[in-house]
């Protein structure tokens, strides 16, 4: 029983048949077969289009060229190096659009620093509204489109006039200020994405000069909301013998307190003469249309402050700054479909 159990190989072994015997384990050795498109054999020629590129990259290139001659290694023909780009936007769609803007927000950058180094920034809210009201007249969206070299969308050139708009605010305080160096550094940016129509823009935006007629009288229009007002006002003559002088006011040919008998129309009316503070010095005749008392008294209140800007030039910013001869321009909200009212919706009903 000992004997069955011993392994059949170890018998062999020991038996004199075990060196005829060959082993089961052992591999047998592959035959390399001789391929003929082994590069070893014959070396890779790359194709035309391949002439002009250089390796590089990924590809290890070699220290020198007796390294290739030794190993017999082919390098590609040409001697072209890749550029680097000379935009940091070259990759993205509109290089000459983000350079554009990368260009406007350094530059206030800039002159937000220089405003700081001469102490004008941050500016206080009275040296703020002093400053004067900018009209800049920009590049329409055609020709920043043919500046830019690409198409100008909405989106884009809206995006340029706020920056736009944000460095010829700090135009505006460096020239109020006399900062000479950050006036001329801002303004020669500023030129760039000015119109050539400026002048012709700024002749059409300057009123007509509005005079007296033979007999004194001035002439205005006022509105609000859907009301008009034409005025007629001419200066009270100065009676020697009274000490107060009185003034009238007709509205259609009626007196204004049977015309509007809520005293808060009154008051709205009589506003300008009180801020102004030329009460009973001129004599008022309007004619009103359209739109309610409210509406009839905020116009007549336009009309009359833009008539007296018309006798006296001073009392403009006076009225100005009470926002008096700006046509209000608030309107009635016009009624939505499904709904009651401009705002008003109808009673939710379950069922």
């Amino acid at each position: 029983m000992n004997a069955l159990r011993v392994p059949v190989r170890q018998v062999l072994r020991r038996s004199c048949l075990a060196p005829q015997l060959p082993s089961i384990t052992t591999q047998r050795p592959r035959v390399t077969i001789q391929r003929p498109y082994v590069t070893a054999q014959r070396p890779f020629v790359p194709p035309s289009q391949l002439n002009n590129v250089r390796r590089g990259g990924a590809r290890r290139r070699r220290r020198n060229d007796e390294e290739d001659d030794d190993t017999g290694d082919i390098g590609w023909a040409g001697d072209m190096d890749k550029e680097p780009p000379t935009s940091p936007s070259f990759y993205t769609g509109r290089p000459e659009y983000f350079d554009q803007v990368t260009l406007l927000q350094n530059a206030i950058v800039e002159a937000r620093k220089g405003l700081k180094a001469v102490f004008l920034l941050p500016l206080p809210d009275f040296a703020r509204k002093s400053l004067p009201a900018p009209f800049p007249i920009w590049k329409d969206q055609e020709e920043m489109s043919s500046d830019f070299q690409s198409q100008m969308s909405r989106s884009r050139y809206r995006r340029v006039v706020k920056l736009l708009n944000e460095l010829n605010y700090y135009f505006s305080i460096a020239k109020a200020a006399n900062a000479s160096e950050v006036q001329s550094a801002i303004g020669s940016i500023v030129a760039l994405f000015e119109s050539g129509k400026k002048a012709a823009s700024f002749a059409t935006r300057k009123k007509k000069p509005v005079t007296l007629d033979h007999l004194g009288r001035s002439y205005s229009v006022g509105k609000r909301k859907t009301s008009s007002a034409r005025v007629w006002m001419i200066s009270v003559r100065p009676d020697p013998s009274q000490k107060i002088t009185a003034s009238t006011v007709l509205v259609n040919n009626i007196p204004l307190a049977e015309y509007f008998p809520i005293p808060a129309d009154r008051e709205r009316i009589m506003r300008p003469f009180k801020v102004a503070g030329v009460v009973g010095a001129y004599n008022v005749f309007a004619i009103v249309r359209g739109g309610g008392t409210t509406g009839q008294s905020g116009a007549l209140s336009h009309g009359i402050a833009k008539g007296l800007v018309i006798h006296e030039a001073s009392l403009q910013p006076i009225l100005k700054k009470a926002q008096l001869t700006r046509r209000d321009p608030r309107m009635v909200e016009r009624k939505k479909t499904g709904m009651a009212k401009a705002r008003k919706r109808y009673t939710w009903v379950k069922r």
